[in-house]
């Protein structure tokens, strides 16, 4: 059965602590567990002689927490807390508790917006680690319509697509004949979010920037 406290910075929760914790060394079972670490995080300080059950109590899970953490403490401060800094020594144990003051029911379960929450955090990490999952060098012929189109502007209109996972690299100008010369350029793409065919197909020599662009090759392409 669940056991509730509330209220224990006051006098009158600490009161039902000391009469839950009588002739018990620890909130439930024979061992320290989360209770422990949720209650211990509520009570803002060690409770007072009138209290020896708590403060006992208190005693040792501040001792199982000293142990477990035992670089020096200065003390912090959290103004609004009302909480000292051996409560706030709690919280790194206490981190996956649900932590209320007023209302903890130490055996309640994971709520279905936890669960969804922690497959929300889990897909993300997952498609973070996919996007950066492989990458390849391309080099890529650009052409222009014939000698008169203005090749600055064609790059200007080439290095003018932009997206997750495209990054440009360097460019020359190369002679094709006729005084017609092409552009190669440079580029890193992520494999999972670039398509080079769709930059070609959809972007490149699409309006507008088919006005300088006949046509574009794939010269090499290399994995990185």
């Amino acid at each position: 059965m669940a056991v509730t406290f509330t209220d224990l910075h006051t006098a009158e929760g600490l009161k039902a602590l000391e009469q839950h914790l009588a002739g018990k060394t620890y909130i439930s079972g024979d061992a320290i567990s989360k209770d422990d670490i949720k209650v211990f995080a509520a009570v803002p300080s060690r409770p007072g002689a009138e209290f020896p059950n708590a403060a006992r109590w208190y005693d040792t899970v501040a001792a199982a927490l000293a142990s477990r953490f035992p670089g020096k403490a200065v003390g912090v401060n959290l103004p609004g807390a009302g909480a000292a800094s051996a409560s706030a020594a709690a919280a790194p144990a206490a981190k996956d508790a649900d932590e209320d003051d007023d209302d903890l029911d130490l055996f309640g379960d994971e709520t279905e917006e936890d669960k969804k929450a922690a497959e929300e955090r889990a897909a993300s990490k997952a498609s973070a680690k996919k996007k950066e999952s492989g990458k390849s060098s391309v080099l890529l012929d650009v052409k222009p319509w014939d000698d008169e189109t203005d090749m600055k502007k064609l790059e200007e209109a080439v290095r003018s697509v932009q997206m997750e996972g495209l990054t440009w690299g360097a460019s020359k100008l190369v002679p094709v004949g006729y005084g017609i010369k092409k552009l190669q350029i440079m580029l890193t793409i992520v494999d999972d979010l670039v398509s080079v065919d769709s930059l070609i197909e959809e972007h490149l020599t699409e309006e507008p920037i088919n006005e300088y662009v006949q046509s574009c090759d794939i010269v090499a392409f290399n994995k990185i």
